[in-house]
């Protein structure tokens, strides 16, 4: 038991340091209670199977499908007209949203639904996500409060006082309850976390250059002025040609930037588009939608020689940067080099075509800006060409620096890309995946909920591929809580949190009820933190109910105390998976849980000490 306290201890420390990952001083922990004998690799390791940290990874991948086809961010259009300007109606707007949908759904899903929504709102108000995340994370244990279902700890007080003959807990019970916290809450955070993690976060962005976005290169080389889109109907005389044949170039002084094919299946829910580079050899087919730049009349002539239409509002598209969307093909600067191969030679022999499948759609020489005839135009060095491609054949630029320097980070620009389209399809999984965890009726378990809603965002094409899915899963957080569940299983195994427990609640039992509900209310806070809340409301709710029963006095109270001391647990990251999901994401250290989380979770608890016996009478 001492060995195991110690390792606790010490772990406990190094996370205060902050000077070591806290992932791996999880493991490290882990490790010594392995070496020691303390727990089997069986049970070390079972918490890297445990279902909430399954749960974890699959929230991890749905929220970046949200985040990935633009829904975070039209969620968070609608927030802002409420919030308006004002930062304080935001974090209040944050709080109460996150705290209702945490009423009915687990706090680690409202979390993960929650949020890549506000990552969007922060950057839409100009405000340090850092200021919301935590905020975010405390709202959701806040609202488990307000129903029976809300967080585990409720069921687990219902469950031992109908064992032991009392009257049910009704479905809204806590509600009066989880009203009081989520108020303290507010009061409390809107100071706190505007004084100490205002500051959090774009440490690291001082002294970078920070490359130009799609929206600016857009705008500045006027890309969208002279756009026009018209789709190759059934009666066009250009089915079957290609962009070779067509001439357009030559004929009418125009140039195709992309032809767009798209799909659409079950009653327009799942679309595909494949955007295509407009290559000589490509050949327009039947519903393609031809992209093009040059004079207005031109393109008007263009199309009405061949019987073209214009694209009704079914077709994706135009409300990209300025008229132009980025799925599939993007745009990037490069900086032709002094010493480049190409200096001195034309566009048209660069090769930028036949070797990376890359076309240049303008030059920028000296401020000023070449848009037209460019293939009859001589390179120079310093010459900065808009290239056009694929973001995988733009990225492949990068291999030839001896030639060229390709600017900011096309890969990067391409994971920011969303894809719209996808929105629809996502939201409707979102909400099955609520619905499942939600409804009693529906017989499915919330980790398989969530395992359907992660596999199904990946299958119906809400991410670009599968590894854009991986990249969205924080492996430090996960591995925290898997490392961190088993010290659990130690502290019960060895018999320490049953001595803990029992010596401080027998202690204070001659104090007089207010002591003793504050003692049981404060062992189960501090349990809690290194113990999962369900765990310790088990542990702790027997002890509750035996001391009240003892001195005379009414349950309800006392095991009130132990599901909100087992829920209402802030001043860790790996305490519960709300606070350890979002510690990446606010770029927060274990000291700032501290900082915020330990003043809430003691005044939480003081008012809670006060106000029990006012609800539920000793």
């Amino acid at each position: 038991m001492i060995l195991t306290l110690v390792i606790l201890a010490v772990s406990a420390l190094f996370f205060a340091i902050g000077k070591i990952r806290s992932d791996v001083v999880a493991v490290c922990a882990l490790i010594l209670l392995m070496v020691f004998g303390i727990l089997t690799p069986d049970e070390a390791l079972s918490g890297f199977s445990n279902s909430v940290v399954i749960m974890m990874v699959g929230l991890f991948v749905v929220g970046g499908a949200i985040f990935q086809t633009g829904l975070a961010k039209m969620i968070s259009g609608r927030i802002m007209k409420l919030a308006g300007d004002s930062e304080l109606r935001l974090f209040l707007l944050v709080m109460v949203v996150t705290s209702a949908i945490g009423a009915f759904v687990s706090n680690t899903g409202t979390v993960a639904l929650m949020l890549p929504i506000v990552v969007s709102l922060a950057a839409k108000g100009r405000i340090n996500a850092s200021r919301l995340l935590m905020p975010l994370a405390f709202a959701s244990s806040l609202g488990g409060m307000l129903t029976l279902i809300g967080t585990p700890p409720n069921l687990v007080i219902q469950d031992v006082l109908t064992d032991a003959g009392y009257e049910p807990l009704s479905f809204f019970s806590f509600t009066p309850v989880g009203l009081i916290c989520i108020a303290v809450g507010i009061i409390v955070l809107l100071p706190l976390s505007k004084l100490m993690l205002a500051k959090k976060g774009g440490g690291g962005e001082k002294g970078k250059a920070k490359a130009k976005s799609l929206e600016q290169l857009v705008s500045e080389y006027h890309l969208a002025d002279n756009l026009s889109r018209y789709v190759v109907g059934q009666e066009s005389s250009i089915k079957g040609m290609t962009i070779a044949e067509l001439d357009v170039q030559n004929r009418y002084g125009l140039t195709v930037l992309e032809v767009r094919r798209e799909t659409t299946r079950q009653k327009g829910l799942i679309k595909n588009v494949n955007q295509m580079l407009a290559g000589p050899r490509t050949v327009l087919n039947e519903g393609d939608i031809i992209y093009l730049t040059g004079e207005k009349d031109q393109a008007v002539r263009f199309a009405a020689e061949y019987g073209l239409a214009e694209p009704d509002k079914s077709h994706t598209g135009g409300e990209g940067q300025g008229g132009l969307d980025f799925y599939d093909i993007g745009i990037a600067e490069i900086v032709l080099l002094p010493t480049s191969r190409l200096v001195n030679r034309l566009l048209k022999e660069s090769g930028f075509r036949a070797k990376y499948s890359i076309n240049v759609v303008g030059i920028r020489r000296k401020g000023e800006y070449i848009m037209e005839d460019l293939a009859d135009v001589r390179l120079h060095g310093g010459d900065v060409l808009l290239v056009q491609g694929t973001w995988a054949n733009i990225s492949r630029l990068s291999n030839e620096e001896e030639n060229w320097v390709v600017l900011g980070q096309p890969l990067e620009e391409a994971a920011k890309v969303t894809l719209d389209y996808k929105a629809p399809l996502a939201a409707c999984i979102m909400l099955l995946m609520i619905a499942m965890m939600v409804f009693d009726f529906i017989p499915v378990a919330p980790v398989t909920a969530v395992m359907i809603a992660a596999v199904l965002m990946v299958l119906t094409g809400c991410f670009r591929n599968v590894e854009a899915a991986y990249k969205t899963i924080n492996w430090e957080s996960v591995v925290l809580i898997a490392a961190m569940l088993p010290m659990s299983v130690a502290l019960e195994k060895t018999g320490a949190s049953a001595a803990i427990s029992h010596s401080l609640v027998s202690g204070l039992g001659g104090y007089g009820p207010y002591v003793l509900l504050a003692g049981i209310y404060f062992t189960t806070s501090l349990l809690t933190m290194f113990i999962s809340n369900t765990a310790t409301a088990v542990l702790m709710s027997p002890i509750a109910l035996t001391s009240a029963v003892e001195s005379g006095l009414s349950p309800y109270p006392f095991l009130f105390a132990v599901a909100l001391g087992a829920s209402m647990c802030f001043a860790s990251p790996f305490s519960t998976p709300p606070n350890a999901l979002v510690m990446q994401a606010g770029r927060y250290t274990f000291m700032d849980y501290v900082k915020v989380g330990l003043p809430l979770q003691l005044i939480m608890g003081i008012v809670m000490v006060f106000v029990l016996p006012l609800l539920f009478p000793l």
